[in-house]
């Protein structure tokens, strides 16, 4: 096999191949298998089905693919596999990751089971170590299985079978790393210099949603005597100047940064919690597992344990990546269940906060290799990941996969990042912002020392889905100071009548609410505390297609008796009083009141704009106040504590010269009565 810029590196797998060829799906008997390695399903008579996992150049074995039981068996060893769809073939592709040229003879079957060689040859050891052998057979006959025997004892060292494919392609096929689509050329791995990397090794870049603060781990040590050195890491912070430039970055703490390895691993959308590797024990001793530093002011407070349900890993190391919203988290950890060594799982957040039990994420993005370092991006479905189980450059690659639905574990076919981002060494722990305009990540390649953290502008196939952060602050209405409250953003789903809710918490000490929201939905934004009237806007994001930052203050009224406020989420048809689905979470706002407060009595107002006659404008804002009451009967609020008024266009608050302005006067208002 000619390997080219691969010559170094083992290959490893998802391979692209053309949609002539049809891999193993069934295996159908074999000799032996190798066993006692772990109770793992490495080197497994299964791992032969599928796609090539790994083809190795290198001379380092694979756990992802068929191993004979013994490493120089003086007899054969064999393995038959079968295909779904029976197919006429023109070749057969056999994928040997190490210790190839032990093939002997290759077999093909049709429907009646009829043996037929289409494969003979002296077994001897091959310079390349693994390859993929094209195994030239015109068949005119649908071949429904295929058997390869191997002569281990010809070539020294277990011999591993990866892959057996039937094709109708004519020309040989050869592995192909499954780069992501329209990759440009003019990349430029950009190195973030002395300002974050120092001598000592940097790693897990972690950038904020927004954009302006980076976190990351530094490697340390401390002398502590003569002869021995301890050997530790601290998290540092850096925050982005005007220039784009990162400033000189600091230590972030001694509440965070505890006598121990120190890691962060995630950061909220709104900047304000911090997600750490290892707990802090009652006692002063650390175990493994994720806990959660807050925000106050300016300072980091003492890290709490996240509990995770029935979470346990047998490897040494843990790797997690909260969503922006703190509702679902990615975790790098080897148990039971994986498919080989370390995988991803996915846990969701509990009603009581805890997190669920782990759920493996599926063959698509683990392999029987080891995949970790998630990171999901702020749009909540795209994940970059290291695998050293698909098919790479190095020793680890960075990939690409989008979530293709609600479960979890439907994913996308991961895309290797390509070139310059990963290379011929280690590359890691991808981090990239709402925006998507620059991602950062870990690398040994071209490196001072130790790894150092890179940047790189992030080309339009390589970002995540478009989203919006809103942000901004609350204050009393009335004498205008900020005050602590909850933040919704809420949804409509006028199809099954159901409604999604992104919640903030806004607190006047730490400064403004953030949200992230996705594109292509129509919002309303509200404001809630307890003896204030909930306040609510419109936030269309219906027609967006790329990211944004919009600026929303929100302004709270003290309940009290005549306080008049407008629903501003009441939609209508111009003309029409119907009430419309995406007003219906603003008028349970409305009843939510009324039921929190029982003595509450309030008088609807309706207006319209001045267009068309002033008796039918009238008529028409009596019918919509009076649909507003029939609403909040229904859901349960008292008659008598309802009255209505309609106004017509008599009162404007906008003058009525365009469509824009006439759209604030088309409004129903509220007034308290009594409290």
């Amino acid at each position: 096999m000619k390997t080219g810029l691969f010559t170094f590196f083992c290959f490893i797998s998802t391979v692209c191949f053309s949609q002539e060829t049809q891999w193993a799906s069934k295996v159908l008997g074999f000799s032996s298998e190798r066993t006692g390695i772990s109770a793992g399903p490495e080197f497994r008579s299964a791992q032969i089905l599928g796609k090539p996992a790994f083809i190795n150049s290198n001379g380092e074995e694979c756990q992802c693919a068929w191993s004979p039981a013994s490493s120089d068996a003086p007899g054969d060893e064999w393995i038959k596999v079968g295909f779904a769809n029976p197919m006429k073939i023109n070749r057969i592709v056999i994928a040997e990751n190490f210790n190839a040229g032990s093939i002997a003879r290759v077999l093909v079957y049709d429907s009646a089971d009829k043996e037929t060689i289409a494969y003979n040859a002296q077994p001897s050891p091959n310079k390349d170590n693994g390859r993929l052998l094209n195994v030239v057979f015109n068949a005119d006959f649908e071949v429904v299985a295929v058997k390869i025997i191997v002569l281990s004892g010809k070539v020294p060292g277990y011999n591993q079978i990866d892959a057996i494919g039937i094709t109708t392609s004519k020309v040989e096929i050869a592995p192909k790393i499954n780069l992501i689509k329209d990759l440009p050329k003019d990349i430029v791995r950009e190195n973030l210099g002395s300002q974050i990397n120092s001598e000592l090794g940097e790693l897990a870049p972690i950038v904020s949603a927004d954009g302006r603060t980076l976190y990351f781990t530094r490697e340390n040590s401390e002398q502590k005597n003569k002869k021995k050195h301890i050997i530790y890491q601290k998290i540092f912070v850096s925050n982005l100047l005007s220039d784009n430039n990162w400033t000189l970055s600091r230590n972030l703490g001694e509440a965070v940064n505890l006598n121990n390895y120190n890691s962060a691993t995630s950061v909220s959308g709104d900047n304000k919690s911090l997600y750490v590797i290892n707990v802090l024990n009652p006692d002063g001793t650390f175990s493994k597992g994720l806990s959660k530093s807050i925000k106050t002011g300016s300072n980091w407070n003492k890290p709490k344990e996240i509990k995770i349900q029935d979470y346990y890993n047998l490897d040494e190391f843990s790797e997690f990546s909260m969503s922006a919203d703190e509702q679902t988290l990615i975790l790098g950890v080897e148990r039971k269940i994986s498919f080989g060594k370390k995988d991803l799982y996915v846990s969701f957040k509990l009603a009581d906060g805890t997190f669920s039990k782990p759920l493996n994420m599926g063959d698509k993005i683990n392999t029987v290799k080891d995949e970790g370092m998630p990171f999901l991006a702020a749009d909540n479905k795209t994940l970059y990941f290291t695998s050293y189980g698909l098919l790479g450059y190095g020793d680890g690659d960075i990939f690409i996969s989008r979530r293709l639905d609600s479960t979890w574990t439907n994913w996308s076919e991961p895309e290797n990042l390509g070139m310059p981002i990963n290379s011929s060494k280690w590359d890691g722990y991808f981090s990239i912002s709402a925006a998507g305009d620059y991602a950062y990540f870990s690398s040994s390649e071209n490196s001072l020392v130790k790894e150092e953290i890179f940047r790189i502008k992030t080309p339009l196939s390589m970002r995540p889905n478009p989203v919006v952060i809103v942000s901004g602050t609350v204050v009393d209405g009335i004498t205008k100071k900020p005050i602590a409250a909850e933040i919704i953003a809420e949804t409509f789903n006028i199809k099954d009548g159901s409604n999604t809710k992104i919640v903030a918490n806004y607190d006047p000490a730490t400064g403004e609410y953030k949200l992230i929201l996705p594109i292509k939905q129509l919002f309303q934004l509200s404001a809630k505390l307890s003896g204030f009237l909930a306040v609510s806007e419109s936030i269309d994001l219906s027609k967006d297609t790329k990211y944004r930052e919009i600026r929303k203050n929100l302004s709270l009224v003290p309940i009290q008796k005549g306080t008049n406020l407008t629903l501003n989420n009441l939609v209508f048809l111009q003309g029409e009083s119907k009430i419309l689905e995406n007003s219906y979470p603003e008028l349970y706002r409305l009843v939510s009141l009324l039921k929190e407060y029982p003595t509450i009595e309030i008088l609807l107002e309706g207006h319209t704009d001045n267009q068309g006659d002033m008796l039918e404008n009238i008529k028409l804002s009596q019918e919509r106040v009076d649909n507003v009451s029939k609403f909040l009967f229904v859901a349960g609020i008292d008659k008598n504590r309802i009255t209505t008024k309609a106004w017509g266009g008599s009162k404007p608050v906008a003058n009525n010269m365009t469509d824009d302005t006439r759209k604030k006067n088309r409004r129903v208002e509220f007034t308290i009565t009594k409290i």
